[in-house]
């Protein structure tokens, strides 16, 4: 029996059969489907496909320029070395990354954009000898004078058209209450490009079978993913099937094809075997994506007892002529606060650099640096305890729609925080707790996360012999997905855990939106519990009962005073079903977000301005947590990830040629072992029934929201040192640091 079951929802999903099952395994931290065959190096990664087969192997030659045109290639020497099979020069041939934004890669038309731009692929028998002979072509530009400062561009910022929100946001006079108001703040802050830097570069193995591709990559969004390639090579989508069942990291890097998977698919055409092509990691940094830059004015007015009449957020990011994504930085500050003026707004500048997208938390992770540094700033001007500025200021409703919150938590996640991270012993005076060389200091931020919804489809099957199969193109990079519906259809149908396998990543299987934007469990998730529900539908119907007084249990049917094992009922039929989720009026009708608090202790070497973190909190509520262990894993990488934004990351451009000047892992600094304290998270309670029927939402990009500033804002507590300009690296520390704090910390 094979049926289709949808669900819209249109209205807020009360009590189901996650909170009524008896399996007992939503929730818990139960350890990864895929954890074995991972530590067992068993889980094949992109590159790893195909093992024994004869494949050819391809490596890019990129631009050298970062502005002109492309006068000649001339590729004779590399054709000529022994090894070589082909050179790919393609009109289809990408020049960058693509964006979810962009229905497909651009292609190459002479035009060079960036440093870095792809420009051919050079294909051998082996890795070595295609990177060898790729030093041997050689090509010939017409140079251009080049864009590559988007601080003196600034004059230039134009307003973008609407992306993941509109570029401009307001609500009564903003100027006229600024100026009005008794107290005000008006601050400028900067965050540097970012890279996305996951663990696994990225890779494509491409073999065609007659006119069929079939291309192993490692990317977050398969169901789309299938449409960009085919538009890129002009053939149809039901031509390519894409096989990405793990992905080691992508941080949004790895949301588009990349130029890898576009010259894998055409050199295996033009070699007449499978092509494999890794990227270097200079070539990631150089190639794929980062995150914009951007510059944020942030301006606050408010009452002299701290009621905010008056808020204002500007931001202007960067990115290449063409593509229209921006970082969209006031994404927060649109409902993170109450203010009946306010103003948020955001511009773009064309540069010839490495294209910008989406990178973990786009808008929030840098854009709640600024806002939450200025509400302490803030706080400070009024003699108000950080804590309680923010309360003062809590909205009763989403400030700018009116909406009504399906759920918020936020005080509640302070309140939390501050108890358990002994808030109340902090010292208010910047620089008064000294030990030896050591300044002291604790400080805190808010964290939010729009939750998001997309549709989804997922298949699952009950078999003959009482197992489950759960089929779904959506991805896992890491952060859990294949044990999050594991759990769903073992609680919904009533199976042991080891009674149900899950695939996941295959594009011919039913579409899901993939991971990325933190919708990923609750989209997909809640596809699965609706196939789930039609199954318990059908087991009900041949019980001769309604599905309400059904008890699952261990592979049986019980209900009134019979049990029935799924092997007798089913008596050799299994049932599939496939089930589909959409987003409805429930979604629209309310304001969703998870929310948060962060609490950090840094301590700063008065002679050297190093800053060392102590310890880091995270309190959020995010709904129903699916399974405790990856959700409070995903937030330890959030914490990581914001350590790293405050204090080390920053892709540096030469502003000569747009070169990534720190290409690579050894320059390009993000945390290390040292670097991360013994971190603390803690979920609180909480159903929202109107953000998906698991009454759970998004979590793995709550946690880098606004962790940055909690840092920053502890190291100003601790020496009294605002550096506007991130990261907070120790030279900017040390010049602003105050004589007196230097002084007391040497007696």
């Amino acid at each position: 029996m094979d049926t289709t079951n949808s669900f819209k929802m249109d209205e807020p999903v009360g009590e189901t059969r996650l909170d009524r099952g008896v399996q007992d395994v939503i929730g818990k931290g139960v350890d990864r489907f895929e954890g074995p065959l991972k530590v067992s190096g068993r889980a094949p990664y992109a590159y790893e496909n195909l093992p024994g087969e004869k494949v050819a192997y391809g490596f890019m030659v990129l631009s050298t320029v970062g502005s002109g045109k492309v006068l000649s290639i001339d590729t004779m020497q590399a054709r000529s070395t022994a090894g070589v099979l082909t050179v790919v020069l393609d009109k289809r041939s990408p020049r960058a990354a693509a964006d979810p934004n962009d229905p497909a890669p651009k292609t190459a038309d002479g035009a060079v954009t960036h440093y870095g731009q792809p420009l051919c692929l050079v294909v051998a028998e082996s890795f070595e000898v295609a990177r060898d002979a790729a030093k041997l072509v050689v090509v010939e530009y017409d140079t251009e004078e080049g864009r590559y400062d988007p601080l003196a561009l600034q004059g230039e910022a134009y307003v973008p058209p609407p992306g993941a929100m509109p570029a401009e946001t307001k609500k009564g006079d903003f100027e006229a209450a600024f100026a009005q108001a008794a107290v005000t703040l008006d601050v400028t802050y900067t965050t540097p490009s970012q890279s996305h830097s996951a663990m696994e570069p990225h890779a494509a193995v491409a073999r065609w079978e007659g006119k069929k591709l079939k291309l192993y990559g490692c990317y977050q969004l398969v169901s789309t993913n299938v449409g960009q390639l085919a538009k890129a090579l002009g053939i149809s989508k039901s031509d390519i099937e894409i096989v990405a069942p793990f992905i080691g990291g992508g941080f949004g890097g790895k949301l588009g094809i990349g130029p890898e998977a576009v010259f894998a698919a055409i050199a295996a055409q033009e070699t007449g075997r499978p092509v494999k092509i890794a990227l270097t990691r200079q070539q990631v940094f150089q190639t794929t994506s980062r995150r914009s830059d951007t510059i944020q004015r942030v301006r606050l007015g408010a009452t002299t007892d701290g009621v905010i009449t008056a808020i204002g957020h500007d931001t202007t990011t960067s990115n290449t002529p063409g593509d229209e994504f921006f970082e969209p930085a006031g994404i927060s500050t649109v409902f993170l606060y109450a203010g009946e003026n306010r103003r948020i707004t955001h511009r773009k500048t064309d540069v010839n650099i490495l294209l910008s997208s989406s990178m973990r938390a786009p808008g929030e992770a840098v854009g709640m640096l600024a806002l939450e540094n200025a509400m302490d700033e803030m706080a400070e001007k009024l003699g108000l305890d950080p804590i309680e500025f923010r309360r003062r200021n809590e909205p009763d409703a989403d400030p700018q729609e009116g909406l009504p919150f399906s759920s918020r938590k936020l005080v509640e996640c302070m309140d939390e925080g501050a108890r358990r991270f002994g808030w109340d012993r902090r010292n208010e005076r910047p620089g008064t707790r000294r030990e030896g060389e050591w300044l002291i200091g604790i400080g805190m931020s808010t964290a939010s996360r729009k939750n998001l919804l997309q549709q989804s489809s997922a298949k699952v099957t009950l078999s003959a012999d009482g197992e489950a199969q759960v089929e779904t193109n959506m991805t896992d990079i890491g952060t859990g997905t294949y044990t999050i519906l594991q759990q769903i259809a073992a609680e919904m149908l009533g199976l042991p855990l080891d009674r149900v396998t899950v695939r996941l990543g295959h594009s011919g299987d039913p579409d899901a939106p993939g991971s990325g934007g933190s919708w990923g469990a609750n989209s997909a998730g809640s596809s699965v519990f609706v196939a789930c529900e039609g199954i318990v539908e059908a087991i009900a119907k041949k019980l001769k009962v309604k599905p309400d007084e059904l008890t699952l249990k261990d592979g049986t049917a019980i209900a009134g005073n019979r049990q029935t094992s799924y092997v007798e009922l089913l008596a050799g039929e299994p049932i599939a079903v496939t089930g589909t989720f959409k987003p409805g009026k429930a979604f629209q009708n309310t304001h969703q977000a998870s929310y948060g608090a962060h609490f950090c202790e840094v301590a700063v070497n008065a002679y050297t301005g190093e800053t060392r973190i102590r310890r880091l909190l995270t309190v959020g509520a995010a709904g129903r947590i699916l399974n405790e262990k990856t959700a409070r894993s995903q937030c330890f990488g959030g914490q990581i990830f914001g350590i790293g934004t405050a204090l080390t990351e920053e892709l540096v451009v030469d502003k000569r040629s747009g070169l990534m000047v720190n290409h690579d892992l050894a320059e390009y600094h993000v945390p290390v072992n040292a670097d991360v304290p013994q971190l603390e998270v803690v979920f609180l309670e909480e159903r929202d029934h109107a953000a998906s029927p698991l009454a759970g939402k998004g979590i793995g990009e709550l946690a880098i929201s606004g962790v940055g500033a909690a840092v920053t804002n502890a190291i100003y507590n601790a020496c009294g040192v605002r550096v506007r300009d991130y990261p907070m690296t120790l030279d900017k520390v040390l010049r602003g640091m105050p004589r007196q704090s230097v002084a007391q910390a040497a007696e």
